[in-house]
């Protein structure tokens, strides 16, 4: 079965859906769709991350890229979708996952938490998140449930316009540097997992002369050794929603214009070549 993905995915909204398209070839045909779990080559996948977040740390496809000014035409997207998943319904790994439960509460309060996580970082405060209404809370959360961008971006607005008087203090990023799995375990035969690492720094929309920061300058302040040039990619490139970006671009820019849902430009370490 293909399934395509939004912007605003997440892994466990596919699960009623899937449950329901393989229910007659189940063991269990009435298992419960919160005990469903995926995996890419043995790796579960964690259901907190975005899709495309996911997608750009572990499915090892090449990013599309754009052209420099001297080129004719970009990089052609990649063309190894679609993306081949396997969906579980037994042996839940409760040490790499947290559990789900049936009332998705457990992604609701993640999604918020992280919703909330990017709020703070951009005002000081979590106080969009916290004045919204009871109405506004529930539809923004309906609109990540049912991919209606429409409806997600007439709340998000909120937050990146937040009342006068308040000013963008940092931009939202989380960095993942992924880490190659080793072929055994020290124990024994057994495959271990690679990992994803988590960088994260607090990182202001302009210096202190008012010049806008750009990711370039941001990705050299905060893994150097990964990124040593500001103005060209050298070992890596930042990848989100599977484009390289410009390293000139604003993080002001791409955080208006390139956030997930939670708010956070999640962006991918992948490796040149």
């Amino acid at each position: 079965m293909q399934v395509q993905f939004p912007r605003l995915s997440y892994l466990p909204f596919l699960l009623p859906r899937l449950q329901s398209f393989f229910s007659s070839v189940l063991i269990n045909p009435n298992v419960d769709q919160s005990q469903g779990w995926f995996s890419f080559e043995g790796v579960p996948l964690k259901w907190q991350h975005p899709l495309g977040l996911l997608y750009d740390t572990l499915s090892g496809s090449n990013p599309a890229i754009a052209p420099n000014d001297d080129d004719e035409a970009a990089i052609p997207p990649p063309t190894e979708l679609p993306w081949k998943l396997i969906l579980h319904f037994t042996d839940f790994p409760t040490d790499v996952l947290l559990p789900l439960d049936p009332f998705g509460k457990v992604h609701h309060d993640a999604y918020i938490n992280s919703v909330k996580e990017a709020d703070f970082l951009r005002n000081g405060t979590a106080k969009v998140m916290m004045s919204l209404s009871k109405d506004d809370s529930t539809e923004l959360w309906r609109s990540v449930q049912e991919h209606d961008l429409v409806l997600f971006n007439s709340i998000n607005q909120k937050f990146l316009n937040p009342p006068p008087g308040s000013e963008l203090r940092h931009v939202p990023i989380k960095i993942y540097l992924p880490s190659a799995a080793l072929s055994t375990s020290d124990a024994g035969n057994e495959p271990r997992m690679g990992t994803l690492k988590v960088v994260q720094s607090l990182v202001t929309p302009c210096f202190e002369t008012g010049k806008p920061q750009t990711l370039g300058s941001t990705l050299n302040t905060i893994l150097p050794t990964v990124f040593p040039s500001k103005r060209s990619y050298i070992f890596a490139h930042a990848v989100l929603h599977g484009a390289v970006l410009p390293l000139a671009a604003h993080v002001q820019e791409l955080m208006r214009a390139a956030a997930y849902a939670d708010g956070f430009l999640h962006i991918a370490v992948v490796l040149v070549g």
